[in-house]
């Protein structure tokens, strides 16, 4: 098989779906994200509706058409508008028109991705691993967020991405939803087949230091099983045709007109 390199080879491969609940759970501990998702959206009915508003993003915006992307981005726009509240005793100001909200979610679009990309391909040379990471910018400039506050390179998001794990917090609020999305109550019943295996990747994927906020457990025996899953998925991926590995994104592509 040809190694992804670009983000417009990396985003097609389903294992990189394998670190969008870790995603998620990192957008929401912070709690300008959290609040807002636990105020303005209907997690309890369609828990699973931001996973599913996050890949069909992405996906457009990687290998969609410009209608396809012109939809999503008109979609966000609408869903981002009414999301704002003042500061009060129980919760935190926040907007989803904040560049640097927009600037965490799409750190941790990026810090997921390569936990699951590194996992399972070669390493990629420093100079490609920099344009691929030049390439995630587009995830949060197409929310509307200025291109100069993307950390100019991976040495400048580690420093970035180390001093926002140090503010992110998680209270009750943020921890109902993150339990809403887990459950998927009333996801399809494919889903909720799955869903025991997305919990694992979910939670040992979590830094170590965010696992406990969430009042999630971790032992040394799953974390031997987790790097076990992902040495059987290096494997697949090189032996499974496109095709199959890049079906994901078709699915979705397909629902957005354009």
């Amino acid at each position: 098989m040809t190694i992804p390199h670009g983000l417009k080879d990396v985003a097609p491969e389903s294992v990189m779906l394998a670190g969008a609940g870790r995603a998620i759970l990192l957008q929401l501990a912070n709690p300008g994200v959290g609040h807002g998702v636990a105020r303005h959206s209907d997690f309890a009915a369609d828990p699973l509706k931001r996973l599913h508003g996050t890949l069909g993003y992405i996906y457009a915006l990687t290998n969609g058409t410009p209608g396809q992307l012109k939809t999503v981005r008109s979609r966000v726009q609408r869903a981002h508008l009414p999301v704002r509240g003042e500061q009060s005793e129980q919760h935190p100001a926040y907007s989803a028109g904040d560049p640097t909200l927009q600037l965490w979610v799409a750190a941790t679009l990026y810090d997921s991705g390569m936990q699951s990309y590194d996992a399972v391909f070669p390493a990629l040379s420093p100079h490609d691993a920099e344009g691929l990471y030049r390439d995630y910018g587009v995830l949060g400039t197409a929310l509307g967020m200025p291109a100069g506050l993307w950390p100019a390179s991976r040495a400048d998001f580690a420093v970035y991405w180390e001093s926002q794990l140090a503010t992110l917090a998680v209270d009750g609020t943020i921890r109902a939803v993150a339990e809403e999305l887990l459950a998927a109550k009333n996801a399809p019943l494919w889903v909720k087949v799955l869903m025991p295996l997305a919990r694992f990747l979910t939670v040992g994927l979590l830094p170590s230091s965010i696992r406990p906020m969430y009042g999630f457990s971790w032992s040394g025996r799953q974390d031997l099983l987790l790097g076990a899953v992902f040495k059987v998925a290096s494997v697949l991926v090189r032996i499974t045709p496109k095709a199959v590995r890049h079906a994901p994104m078709r699915y979705y592509l397909k629902r957005i007109p354009g």
